[in-house]
């Protein structure tokens, strides 16, 4: 999940093109069917020339109501079968008109596990949505306990785990429910908490993580009435305490993130503000380990693809995968065609395809193979839309997004069949697969 636009800043397979002859029904020749048959003019007789005249007749009358019956049919069948054209070929999103203001930046989405047609979109200016069909239409949703001071919310990560959910913002609130978002109750946070909330993850039954732009990582285990650190001190504190570290642009460190992405095994990767160097946190640590980047430009944000290796896009355009999996600061560039927009953000849509056993006379055990269907989007300026089908090494442009006047910040997959591209403007894009 991605803390977005804080910061800086469709593919059915086309329809084949079918054979037009092939789809046109066969004619008969008019010069044929006009034409009378020729006789055998010196074996016949008057009598006989009369009896073919006649049988010339019927033929000519019976072949010209065939040629108008064709004639019939190839009006219809051109009227009600013609193939698809490829210009006409469809997208894998559709666009989602929701009930916001200009100028709404939408930022989060989730869906409740048990109820995948029940779920919740936050935003910018106090936006909170609720949908009941599975995203095809959201209404507003309003929180008492949100509205009774006179704060214009930001609502930046939203999480559910089975009934309960969790929403963060900033100002600093935090709202939990444990009907699944039937009722929202909010949260009271210590006024020293260090930094903005900008991600929240549920985790268990009571449980959550709770992550701030300085770095602060707070567990919960009782609904959030109490917070036990995950981590020792702040960035902040851990860069200038170690200024020899070696890291470009940490000494003196007063910044916070651009972006904060968790892996499904716990991990994390951050981008600093300016972008000049990434951090990463796995469970266990007492400390952020921060890392220099590994190409000249400064990084935009950074994620975890489905193998579990790490993306990372920089300012201007340029994606970035690293080298084999888990963290390391080897990456190697893959080619996009971003038009010079820059990209916000990558999501995968990852499934199992097929799975197989295959077993061998000279071995008591079989082995069981499957492959991953390695899907995904990215995102960005001015209605960039990106995917790949082979694990990001090579992606073609989702052109029928090029009309989006809006730049997308986030792609978000709850399944491998149900996915949102998140924008500016209240732009809310659907998958359709």
């Amino acid at each position: 999940m991605l803390v977005k636009p804080s910061l800086s800043s469709l593919f059915a397979p086309r329809l084949n093109r079918t054979n037009a002859q092939a789809q046109q029904p066969r004619f008969i020749s008019t010069s044929r069917a006009c034409s009378l048959p020729s006789s055998d003019s010196s074996s016949s007789s008057s009598s006989s020339s009369s009896s073919s005249s006649s049988l010339n007749r019927r033929q000519f009358v019976s072949q010209t109501a065939t040629l108008s019956l064709s004639i019939s049919l190839a009006a219809t069948t051109g009227l009600y079968e013609q193939p698809a054209k490829s210009e006409e070929a469809l997208s894998a999103w559709e666009r989602v008109y929701i009930p916001v203001d200009p100028g709404v930046v939408l930022l989060d989405i989730a869906f409740v596990p048990d109820d995948l047609n029940h779920g919740f979109l936050l935003g910018t200016r106090q936006t909170l949505l609720e949908t009941k069909d599975g995203g095809k239409t959201w209404a507003p949703r309003s929180i008492p306990s949100a509205e009774e001071e006179d704060f214009n919310y930001r609502f930046n990560s939203i999480s559910f785990k089975g009934k309960e959910g969790w929403i963060v913002g900033k100002p600093a609130i935090l709202l939990h429910t444990s009907d699944a978002g039937e009722s929202w109750e909010r949260i009271p946070l210590s006024s020293q908490l260090p930094g903005d909330m900008v991600y929240i993850k549920a985790t268990g039954e009571k449980s959550a993580e709770m992550v701030t732009d300085e770095g602060a990582i707070y567990i919960t285990s009782n609904r959030g009435y109490n917070w036990r650190a995950a981590v020792q001190e702040t960035v902040s504190a851990t860069l200038n305490r170690t200024v020899s570290s070696g890291i470009s642009g940490a000494s003196y460190y007063t910044g916070t993130f651009n972006t904060v992405n968790r892996s499904p095994d716990g991990s994390y990767v951050a981008v600093s503000s300016r972008g000049n160097f990434y951090l990463t946190w796995q469970p266990g640590q007492a400390f952020w380990q921060p890392h220099n980047r590994a190409v000249a430009r400064r990084i935009q944000n950074m994620g975890w693809r489905a193998d579990g290796g790490l993306w990372l896009l920089v300012r201007g355009g340029g994606l970035f995968l690293s080298k084999g999996t888990g963290i390391t600061e080897e990456f190697e560039e893959v080619p996009v065609q971003s038009r010079g927009f820059g990209i916000l953000d990558v999501g995968y849509r990852s499934q199992l395809k097929y799975a197989f056993r295959i077993c061998f006379s000279s071995h008591p055990k079989c082995i069981l193979s499957s492959q991953l269907l390695d899907e995904a989007w990215a995102a960005g300026g001015s209605g960039v839309l990106l995917k790949t089908t082979n694990g990001g090494k090579t992606w073609i442009r989702e052109k029928a997004a090029d009309n989006i006047a809006a730049n997308l910040y986030s792609v978000k997959f709850i399944n491998e069949k149900k996915g949102f591209v998140l924008g500016n403007d209240g732009v809310l894009l659907q998958y359709l697969g």
